[in-house]
């Protein structure tokens, strides 16, 4: 397979995103019942537009908590969130947040063309925008799905499905791309092809990402920051500045300097976890 950094521009190009602020939010879990939870604690986090940024972490430390709290999914106990500056509630409504999960969440009644195209027509319905005037097609051919506008999800693959996903997502135009292990049920084959293709789609469109995984090297290769956060209640243990260069290809992954950065997320998650 050729190198992927050949289909990449050598400098992303400009985005129309929002920022993503978080200041001093809480989350608990259970408010007035017996035994409260909490998830969240003094979370303050800011986003650069364009940005893509992972969250990692022990497993039930908050990660999946602080994306719906970004996506407006949950009202944070205490604290703000803003997108772009305004509360992404605003963003929701006009169907400018683009949400993909670990499960496609297709219609399975609808071919690829209509669960593309299904979230933009809903919004539109409502009042709302309908993109960027992106085509539907468009996207299909640009997140590789070309000759599979008929089919119908039983008849894709995992990571055909996942595609798909992206692509409606995008059809939003969205602000911001939330990202909650998109890629955990898919082998890891089609894993890492699929993060090769999130890479060329950032580049593409340079939306701000905010990208929740459990795998420390997925995160290090797409990430320009990584932020580690710690055992619940989930805080902010440590911002990790990624300054592995752009484009990034299958020999970033070779590099002393890649395996260097992995190692020191994974020493200091241990720390986290001890």
């Amino acid at each position: 397979m050729a190198s992927a950094a050949a289909e990449l521009p050598a400098e992303p190009a400009a985005s129309g995103g929002a920022a993503i602020a978080v200041a001093n939010v809480d989350v608990t879990y259970g408010v007035g019942g017996v035994e409260p939870v909490k998830a969240l604690s003094g979370i303050n986090l800011d986003i650069p537009d364009g940005a893509f940024v992972s969250l990692v972490g022990p497993s039930g430390c908050g990660k999946s908590t602080l994306l719906k709290v970004v996506a407006d999914l949950m009202a944070p106990t205490r604290g703000s969130v803003t997108v772009g500056g305004t509360p992404p509630r605003n963003l929701r409504h006009a169907g400018r947040i683009g949400l993909a999960f670990q499960q496609a969440n297709l219609m399975p009644w609808l071919k690829v063309t209509d669960n593309v195209g299904l979230l933009r027509d809903l919004v539109a319905r409502r009042g709302g925008a309908r993109g960027a005037g992106t085509s539907i097609d468009e996207l299909i051919r640009v997140v590789g799905l070309a000759g599979f506008e008929t089919k119908y999800p039983h008849q894709l693959s995992g990571g055909m499905q996942q595609r798909v996903a992206l692509a409606r997502a995008l059809a939003l135009d969205p602000a911001v791309l939330l990202m909650d292990e998109p890629f955990a049920a898919l082998d890891e084959i089609t894993r890492d092809r699929m993060a090769f293709e999130l890479m060329r789609l950032w580049h593409l469109y340079r939306k701000t990402v905010l990208f929740v995984t459990h795998s420390l090297a997925e995160a290090v290769f797409l990430s320009d920051r990584v932020v580690l956060m710690s055992t619940r209640p989930g805080r902010i243990h440590q911002t990790f500045e990624i300054d592995l260069p752009r484009p990034r290809d299958r020999e970033t992954r070779l590099t002393d300097r890649f395996h260097q950065i992995v190692s020191e997320l994974n020493r200091e998650l241990y720390r986290v976890m001890a």
